[in-house]
């Protein structure tokens, strides 16, 4: 841009809507891969979401439905991350996904209102281990770029192998990106370097060169010709934006220097306008420079402050845009919980011309050609198309037959090796109709292919078929065969529509007040038993308040009465089967013993039953026996777990082996073994009746900020809440089988500094967690086989809460479907809540969900049986009521249509049908049909009354039906005329008068407020209705042209009454004689 002349968007301005015109339920987080985690196509926007361990991904449209909201919907894509995702650009509905599972999958989706594909079009398995970026060609229909941590494969879709594998990073790859023709490939690396990829020439870089001055993450574009856009930092950490030259890249042509930051800087470009858009991922800015070639080179054109974090940033392209508002870029922001809509206008004078100097010819989405034609050396450019609303094409959509026929393939070695068999599912279409094969193939392994024409697989090339626009399989319609492959996918939690909520607020304890809010990390906080509920509170002495669960209401302002521990309070619990007696392990190394008295505290309690000394140093925290009455078990500073007998108060057991902090302790379900997790990286189990040693050992948590265990699937697997390397929480699951192995699996939480309190239902298999400070509840179901972690809906709070303590199983409402009842404590009440599953029949008991539970808080031994070996086990009881029903035995429903056939919508109506049917539903939303009507209660009514009150229902009906108003408006304003011309000479002046002002007769006189047309109460009220309404003493011009515009409908009446006077009607006659 010349620096003389101006910039056409110098003043381009980006517009943030209103709250409610964002895209809502959306469920972001910080997700950890090279990506912008959306994309969004002319339909369709496509996104990541935190649920299922990042392997799914959400789904809207571009713009609003016809009622103004959008429609939010996930579709279950990977077992992993999906660390990105693309649009094809020649397919609205063509998604590509890659993801941390080493697959890339396509898939054809269909409008977030139908249902989506269960399976994907096609399955590529490079093979190269985590994959980070996948790009669709910007020229060639079924290209793909696929890059992995070090490395980059070009894939044709309709090939089971890739074209070429390009030469392995030094370091981890950061960015990737296509020229403008699709000729070359730009990446950024970890190493500092740019290097350029001519994959048709040579695997190996054209040109590599030291680009980038920091090795933090990056990010790569190409511009305009052979000139390139890369965003990172500079050696002092502050964001840079960088202009490259390809053919000289020795130096860059232009840096523009940001904020000092440790966001990663996402850029998105558009060609046609030249602007450059730049968001910090966790960043609330997003700047918008214009590109030129020539100096400044790059220009500021905005710089715009949102509401929220940026998660990711996505362009809409050009043909999705509104050219009638001068609307040059709309940039998708991804937030959180919302995707925000951004607006780049030009000011102008919009909806009156079209502005071709704003909006030049952009490309189309017809393919330049075939994947063939461009590994052979071909380059062609797509088509460009006009932005003019007249002239703009309608994409094209691939219909059944035209699609070719191919298979769905999964060229993983890692699965081929846990599998003796495969199975090949080949879609057939043939005569219009769809049909799905599925054959079992004994495994092989397949090996990458460098060139197409040594493929072993057939060609499945797009240039065989015809009116083919993207290359892809149109996934099949819903039918017996889907629901089968769906099956084959995996199993659904029956627990995944799970929901938490607050209980009524007669049941809560509120007021509370000088709550202890840190408590150390090992510590859950409180505790609470079916009767009462023991909190900490901040004053000196280590006091802990006591309140009755049967007792709800607002506590009195003066203080509580308390439990005195003359120490700060390490860790605190109830006994399981004594209600009455709380254990609290102090800072002094003690572990004291109270009893509560029965009715709740009245005074301060100062001296405990029994004390237990024999740590040496400050206590972690204490678990009770699942089964033996009096076997508590402690973890210290000291190093040693302990085991004491509470009814003699001595110490039975010592347990060493840990070489650092203790985390976490859990008893086995049977009782037999202990677990714990260690801040030296091991999880350990214990045989405390056999060894003072473990007796296995293996890898745990990589983080040291924390660690919680619990044992699953009835004592098989271990589940740990922990951190990962990066300081973010992670969920692993081990076996106890084979500990030393390491983790079975593994799903990712968030990012926060708490560590996940896990409580699992062994009934139902559902685990729950939360942290201390947090606003949401995780919930997964756990099962003992592949994908281990199903996760179901979370329960989110508007206010953190310090945690949650559950209660028995009994004290759930099994008639509402109730799974889980917990006491949630904020920071000044204590509240009930619960968890339940959403089902239709609840007139009958749930046995799926609820079966027979253990009564846990009754015990089963003594602690002298336990040490000699015996094990208890507790007896069940079924929480099934007398008056229900099993659902299991209940009578089968008959199937109910949901739907009409389309019979009944494809019948054809006659016009006195429609016209019935529209005044039916008129008068039925005014009231009872039977109810008489107004004009009903008058004798005599006249052809001129009764169109007044006719046109009274028509006003009031416009209120309810909305657009059909239109239609009965001229349908009664015909009907009204007709009659007019039936009265005569003064019916057709009066509703000619009516047509001319475009006023009715009636709307006049509710205007000037006129009972009965005379000219003194028409002037008068005319007179007085201009003056209040004068602009000069606050009122509108608006209302004066209405107040003017009656008094000129009514003086025609009255000249019209004036010259054809009417007799009074025949009734009114006789009276008057």
């Amino acid at each position: 841009m010349n620096r003389f002349k101006t910039s056409k968007f110098k003043n381009t301005t980006p517009k943030i809507p209103k709250k409610d015109a964002w895209i809502a339920n959306v469920r972001g987080g910080s997700f950890s891969s090279q990506g912008n985690h959306i994309k969004s196509s002319c339909s369709l926007v496509a996104f990541n979401t935190d649920q299922a361990g990042g392997g799914m991904v959400g789904l809207s449209s571009v713009n609003p439905g016809s009622d103004g909201k959008w429609i939010v919907t996930q579709i279950p894509c990977h077992a992993d991350l999906v660390t990105d995702l693309d649009f094809s650009p020649f397919d609205d509905y063509i998604l590509a996904t890659c993801s941390a599972d080493e697959t890339v999958k396509l898939w054809r989706v269909c409008d977030p209102d139908q249902d989506q594909p269960s399976s994907p079009e096609v399955t590529l398995s490079p093979g190269d281990g985590r994959l980070e970026i996948v790009l669709f060609h910007p020229t060639t229909s079924g290209l793909i770029a696929v890059a992995s941590t070090r490395g980059v494969h070009v894939w044709d879709t309709t090939r089971d192998s890739a074209l070429t594998v390009l030469e392995q990073h030094a370091d981890q790859l950061q960015g990737l990106a296509w020229k403008e023709d699709g000729s070359l490939l730009a990446s950024s690396c970890k190493d500092k370097k740019l290097r350029i990829f001519d994959p048709r020439a040579q695997p190996s870089a054209v040109q590599c060169a030291q680009g980038l001055q920091g090795n933090k993450d990056s990010r790569i574009l190409w511009i305009k010709d052979d000139n390139l856009i890369t965003t990172g930092f500079n050696q002092v950490r502050q964001q840079e934006v960088k202009l490259w030259d390809r053919r000289k890249l020795s130096s860059s042509l232009s840096t523009v220097s940001l904020a000092t930051s440790n966001a990663t800087l996402m850029p998105l470009f558009d060609p046609d306008s030249g602007l450059l858009i730049v968001s910090g991922n966790g960043e609330s800015v997003i700047d918008c420079f214009e590109v030129t070639a020539s100096e400044p080179f790059l220009s500021q054109v905005s710089h715009c402050l949102t509401d929220t974090s940026t998660r990711g940033v996505a362009l809409v392209p050009k043909l999705a845009l509104d050219v009638s508002v001068c609307e040059i870029l709309r940039v998708m922001q991804f937030t959180d919980n919302f995707i925000v809509p951004i607006s780049y206008q030009v000011p102008r004078k919009a909806g009156q011309d079209f502005h071709a100097d704003l909006f030049p010819d952009t490309v189309g989405h017809t393919p330049a050609m075939t994947a063939d034609d461009w590994w052979k050396g071909e380059n062609k450019q797509v088509e460009r198309v006009s932005l003019h609303p007249n002239k703009t094409p309608k994409p094209n959509s691939a219909s059944p037959k035209d699609l070719p026929r191919g298979k769905s393939k999964e060229v993983s070695e890692r699965n081929m090796r846990k599998c003796p068999t495969v199975f090949s599912l080949e879609m057939i279409f043939e005569n219009d109709y769809c049909f799905l094969s599925c054959s079992q193939e004994p495994s092989t392994s397949s090996s990458t292919l460098s060139s197409p024409s040594i493929s072993a697989a057939p060609s499945r090339s797009p240039s065989s078929t015809s009116g083919l626009s993207s290359g892809f399989l149109q996934s099949p319609s819903p039918s017996q065969s889907s629901r089968a492959i769906q099956n084959m996918l995996g199993p659904s939690s029956k627990f995944r529509h799970i929901q938490g909520s607050v209980l009524h607020r007669d049941s809560h304890i509120t007021n509370l007040r000088g709550l202890h809010l840190t408590t150390p990390g090992e510590c859950d906080g409180f505790c609470a038993n079916r009767q009462r509920v023991a909190v900490p509170l901040a004053i000196a002495g280590g006091q802990i308040a006591v309140f009755e669960l049967s007792q709800p209401g607002k506590l009195p302002d003066t203080a509580p009465p308390t439990v005195q521990n003359v120490v700060s309070v390490a860790d605190f619990c109830w006994d399981p089967f004594n209600p009455y007696k709380l254990v609290v392990a102090g800072d002094d190394a003690k572990i004291r013993v109270w009893h509560i008295p029965k009715g709740g505290l009245k005074e301060t309690l100062t001296e405990p039953d029994s004390i237990l000394q024999g740590h040496t140093e400050k206590i972690y925290s204490i678990k009770f026996h699942p089964h033996a009455s009096g076997l508590l078990v402690s973890s210290s500073y000291d190093l040693t777990v302990r085991l004491w007998n509470l009814d003699t108060g001595v110490e039975i057991k010592r347990l060493s082996g840990h070489q650092d902090q203790i985390f976490g302790i859990a008893w086995s379900p049977d009782g037999k073994l202990l677990a714990t997790v260690c801040k030296d990286g091991k999880v350990r189990l214990y045989d405390p009746r056999g060894s003072t040693l473990p007796v296995q050992e293996g890898p745990g948590p990589e983080g040291q900020r924390g660690a919680r265990v619990v044992w699953v699937c009835d004592g098989k697997y271990l589940l740990v809440s922990g951190f990962d390397c990066r300081s973010e929480r992670q969920l692993y699951l081990f076996s106890t089988d084979t500990l030393a192995s390491g983790c079975v699996a593994t799903a990712p939480a968030d990012v926060s500094p708490s560590t996940l309190i896990p409580f699992y239902d062994p009934d139902t298999s559902v685990l729950i967690l939360t942290g201390k400070g947090d606003t949401r509840v995780y919930i997964y179901e756990i099962v003992p086989e592949a994908p281990y972690f199903m996760e179901c809906s979370s329960f989110n709070s508007s206010e953190p809460h310090k945690g949650l303590c559950f209660l028995p199983k009994t004290e759930c409402d099994v008639c509402d479907v109730e799974v889980a009842r917990a006491i949630r404590l904020s920071k000044t009440t204590i509240e009930p809540l619960a968890f339940r599953v959403p089902r239709v029949r609840k007139e009958f008991f749930q046995d799926d969900v609820f079966p027979d539970t253990a009564v846990w808080w009754e015990s089963s031994l003594t602690v002298t049986d336990w040490l000699s070996g015996s094990n208890g086990q507790h007896r069940k009881i079924s929480l099934r009521p007398k008056d229900m029903m099993p659902i299991s035995e209940a009578p089968k429903e008959a199937p109910v249509r949901k739907y009409l056939p389309s019979s009944v919508y494809l019948e054809e109506k006659t016009d006195e049908q429609k016209k019935e049917e529209l005044l039916s539903a008129m008068v039925a939303k005014l009231g009872n049909r039977e109810d008489p009507l107004p004009q009903e209660s008058y004798e005599g009514v006249d052809e001129d009354e009764w169109a007044k009150y006719l046109a009274q229902i028509i006003v009031m009906g416009a209120q309810v039906v909305g657009r059909a108003f239109a239609r009965a408006l001229r349908q009664e304003f015909a009907a009204s005329q007709a009659a007019a011309e039936a009265r005569g000479r003064a019916g057709r002046q009066s509703a000619a008068a009516s047509s001319f002002t475009g006023m009715t007769l009636q709307e006049a006189q509710q205007i000037l407020n006129i009972s009965t047309l005379t000219p003194e109460e028409i002037q008068k009220n005319y007179e007085h209705l201009f003056k209040v309404n004068d602009k000069a003493v606050g009122g509108s011009l608006y209302l004066q042209s209405k107040v003017v515009r009656a008094k000129e409908r009514l003086d025609e009446e009255l000249t019209i009454r004036q010259q054809h006077p009417t007799k009074p009607p025949a009734d009114q006659q006789q009276q008057q004689t």
